[in-house]
Parts: C-alpha cells; structure tokens; sequence
C-alpha cells in the first residue's frame, strides 16, 4: 500500500508541468522615495487603453488558445501549450503592473499651466546643446516617458536641469561623460 502511494507520488512529481518564472516578482520599478507618480492625461489614456486591450482582448486569445492546447493530449511537448501559458503570465504580470501603476498615478494636465514662460511637468522645450545641436523634448511621467519621440521622464538628468527655466537661460546637466551646458530656446505646452 505505501509503495503504491510512493508511486503515485512521484509519478505527479515527474509529469506535473514546470513554471519557469511562476516566481517571479511584478516588474513595477519603484519611484525614488518621496516622489509622486506625475502623468499626463494623454500617458493615463495610453495606459488605460493598453490596459484594455490585454485584458479584453488579448488574454482572452491566449487563453482560448492554451483551453484548446490543453484538450491536445501530452502537454509536456505541447509547444502551443508551453508557450501559450508563458505568455498568459507574461499578460498578467503587465496587466498587475498596468494597475498598480494607475492607482498611484496623480494626472497634471500641462493645458492648466499658467506660467507659460518656464518649464514644468508637461513642458516641450528646445535646447542648444554645446554642439550646437538643437534637441527636443517633452517632460513627462516616469510611466509614459518615451525617449523615440523626445519624450523623457520629469526626473531625468534633462527634465530635472530644464526644470523652473525660461527661455535664454543656461543650465547644467548631469550626463556620464560630466556636466554639459545647455541652452534653453523656446518652451511650449
């Protein structure tokens, strides 16, 4: 009687499926201690909109998908099974991230700013750098920054020397190679 309970034990053991990254923590990177989770109503819509649509749409896919995997016998080998799990986690971990990051968001709506002579949260300011390259950027939330299309988070080296300056000012950013001054030419919201 024991050794048929031993086998039926390990035989689970041995065909029980293995989650490689079952364990694997929610990738929420944390924000520098005391600061707010600043972001635009556009970022917000963004955010709420991809929310959406893994939720609505996407892991509904999958799991039909991996429903209908599993009904294909031997799962073990089952590649369209494998991977259709993998990314099932994969959803829900962003979709877990998406909601945390949402119910710490605190909206600034550049469209109210007053003082549109300075730069602030929402601000598109161009720049001289000492190259005299002329830049663009937009300073925005930590969860919509998206460097592609010269947007960066307001707590980058940038945003955060561009920060409370006007046009014709001159400041000082932080990059690896040392300080570099930059020239700040026009700002807009």
């Amino acid at each position: 009687m024991l050794a048929a309970a031993h086998l039926a034990a390990m035989s689970k053991a041995f065909t029980k499926e293995i989650d490689d990254d079952d364990d694997l923590e929610d990738e929420i990177a944390p924000l520098p201690a005391g600061l707010k989770n600043y972001i635009t109503p556009e970022g917000l819509a963004r955010m709420q909109a991809e929310f959406a649509e893994l939720q609505k749409v996407e892991r509904p896919k999958v799991v039909e998908t991996v429903s209908w995997a599993a009904g294909n016998g031997d799962r073990s080998e089952n590649g369209d099974y494998i991977y259709g799990k993998r990314r099932l986690r994969e959803i829900d971990r962003r979709l877990r991230f998406l909601r945390k990051r949402m119910e710490i968001a605190e909206v600034v709506d550049p469209a109210r700013q007053t003082n549109h002579s300075r730069v602030f949260f929402g601000a598109t300011v161009d720049y001289l750098t000492s190259q005299n390259e002329t830049k663009r950027v937009r300073i925005v939330g930590v969860d919509e920054a998206r460097s592609e299309l010269g947007e960066v988070s307001w707590i980058s080296p940038i945003a955060k020397a561009l920060l409370k300056a006007e046009a014709g000012d001159i400041v000082e950013v932080r990059t690896p190679k040392g300080i570099e001054r930059v020239e700040i030419l026009k700002v807009a919201y």
